[in-house]
């Protein structure tokens, strides 16, 4: 197989190629390394990635912690800890792309390079879905609020989160396809330029705009209907919602305005493109940490159970403290009596 045309794909440093049916290339373009990881933009992005790991990975094992272990399992819990499950595995397999941005070489095998980009897909589809059934229940439960109490169950939250990430499998699929590794590079190893332009426009579809417009549906009714029963109190829904969507576009428009940009790369500057397409990585990255924190720590119920747990904890370690220090003026007075005796 002979290699041509290299360009970044989801995976910050990865690349993919195109082939023809005689299996050869009709233009070859060799890949131009980062001369060093020295260079402030790389290293940047190496330090936004750790970033986005470190915060990533404990915020959403908090949150797995608290909705999973602490709390009463209610749908709401539901949503939060199969949230946090999805974003916490896309976040504990970060390493490995940060290991590769560094090293500028793959060196994890073709199972690997195959497991982590399917796998990575599979979280970020199944993170959104799950985004799309949250947004949609609120909506449901504010604006039939009867019919939403006596309907929505556990049983219920759970198999729609099933068919979440069975959705989110069937788009992953072609991560496990067409990976391939070459020269120690992980790249997508597409059979033609109409099957990489079918997987990115399906992305786009099912990954960004459908979702998107679900969501600025359900958060402007609910604000539309809390508004007309002048249910809200404060101005605290407004910029929740608001921090919602503006999350969501924030870290995915990038990446997919990228993503499209790119299949028609010859019009574009080839470094504009890499450039883009390693910050949009790293936004829509960045979404693993920022949903924990909007959809789980600015609610009541969830930030009481958290600060008690941390309250309790601070307690016992301190009444623990003080038993031993309890014990330790005991034993000093004890000592102090028997050497007075001596004296």
């Amino acid at each position: 197989m002979e290699l041509g045309d290299y360009y970044v794909d989801y995976d910050e440093n990865s690349t993919y190629i195109y082939r023809n049916n005689n299996d050869t290339i009709s233009q070859s373009i060799s890949l131009t390394k980062t001369t060093s990881v020295r260079d402030s933009a790389w290293v940047c992005l190496i330090v936004v990635s750790v970033l986005i790991f470190l915060l990533g990975f404990f915020g959403n094992l908090l949150v797995i912690w608290i909705s999973g272990f602490k709390m009463k399992k209610t749908v709401n819990t539901t949503w939060y800890l199969s949230l946090a499950i999805s974003d916490f595995v896309f976040c504990a397999l970060l390493p490995f792309n940060i290991a590769f941005m560094v090293m500028e070489e793959w060196i994890f095998g073709l199972f690997m390079c195959k497991f982590a980009s399917s796998v990575m897909f599979l979280n970020m589809f199944s993170s959104i879905f799950l985004l799309i059934i949250i947004s949609v229940d609120r909506c449901v439960s504010v604006v039939f609020p009867v019919w939403a109490q006596n309907q929505r169950t556990v049983k219920k939250a759970s198999f729609m989160v099933v068919i979440a990430w069975i959705l989110a499998v069937g788009l992953s699929v072609p991560s496990m396809i067409y990976r391939d590794v070459h020269n120690n590079s992980c790249f997508n190893n597409y059979p033609s330029q109409d099957i990489h332009k079918t997987i990115a426009v399906s992305r786009f579809i099912t990954g960004f705009l459908i979702p998107f417009v679900v969501i600025i549906i359900c958060y402007s009714i609910i604000i539309l209907k809390l508004r007309n029963n002048r249910m809200m109190k404060s101005s605290k829904p407004f910029k929740v919602m608001s921090a919602l969507i503006g999350a969501f576009f924030f870290c995915w428009l990038p990446y997919h305005v990228f993503i499209l940009m790119e299949l028609n790369r010859h019009k574009y500057d080839h470094n504009l493109l890499t450039t883009g397409l390693k910050v949009g990585t790293s936004l829509a990255a960045a979404n693993s940490f920022f949903n924990p924190v909007l959809y789980v720590f600015m609610g009541n119920d969830f930030k009481q159970k958290f600060r008690s747990s941390l309250v309790s904890k601070m307690r016992r370690a301190m009444e623990e403290e003080g038993r031993t220090t309890s014990r330790y003026l005991s034993r000093s007075s004890s000592m102090d009596n028997r050497a007075s005796t001596h004296i």
